[in-house]
């Protein structure tokens, strides 16, 4: 059993009933994985949501267990952010806090956004493959 945190690209093609990712969290979940989120998750989908949404958007991003941004998450960000702009990659804010978030609770990191987590030190999931 572990905690896995979600990409909001996972959760958006959860919301959504694409690519298989539904069916894919339940199996997760089936084998005991608890599946988690944070701010930025948040105000990524909150951002996107659609009227009619609500209801549904709630009821899942309350299912999830909450991961919140220290200080040490966003000393860390900021830091991840400023060490790839020396590598001249200029990775989001909202992507490095992510990361940070996985980093510093020692959690994987469930995206298919690979480009955007370029760090090694980041244990990241795999994904199956987009279907449907």
């Amino acid at each position: 059993m572990a905690l896995i945190l979600l990409d909001s690209s996972v959760i958006f093609d959860h919301l959504n009933g694409r690519f298989g990712r539904t069916q894919f969290l339940e199996r997760l979940i089936d084998q005991g994985h608890i599946l988690a989120c944070c701010p930025v998750n948040f105000t990524e989908v909150y951002a996107g949501l659609r009227p009619g949404e609500e209801e549904k958007t709630a009821a899942f991003m309350d299912s999830l267990e909450y991961c919140p941004v220290t200080q040490e998450i966003a000393r860390k960000a900021g830091l991840l952010r400023r060490e790839w702009q020396k590598r001249g990659e200029t990775l989001s804010y909202t992507d490095v806090t992510i990361a940070a978030v996985a980093l510093v609770n020692g959690v994987g990191l469930l995206t298919d956004n690979l480009k955007h987590f370029p760090m090694p030190e980041l244990q990241l999931l795999p994904l199956p493959h987009r279907t449907g």
